[in-house]
């Protein structure tokens, strides 16, 4: 993040929207927009919005995955696949 032009005020905000938008879309960096100096909210091109919403939900499923590997609820890799072809033989 480039401080000097990453983070704008209100105010700026509403003066120059277009040119804010252009920005974070070439650059792909958020912007904080401020008000009476405090952050008050991030704008993102929706490309980096998508990213970051897939990393996180990849992260949740890892987490979940490692409480249920902590929790004991695990099946070996024989036995998902013993699963697998039960269903399949099923549909055939």
């Amino acid at each position: 993040m480039d401080i000097a032009t990453d983070i704008k005020p209100v105010s700026y905000l509403k003066s120059h929207v277009a040119d804010i938008l252009k920005q974070i879309n070439e650059t792909h960096r958020p912007m904080v927009i401020t008000q009476n100096g405090e952050p008050r909210g991030v704008l993102q091109d929706p490309e980096s919005y998508d990213k970051m919403r897939k990393a996180i939900t990849l992260l949740k499923l890892i987490t979940e995955g490692e409480e249920n590997i902590k929790q004991g609820k695990v099946k070996s890799q024989d036995k998902v696949f013993a699963d697998i072809e039960k269903v399949l033989a099923k549909k055939a």
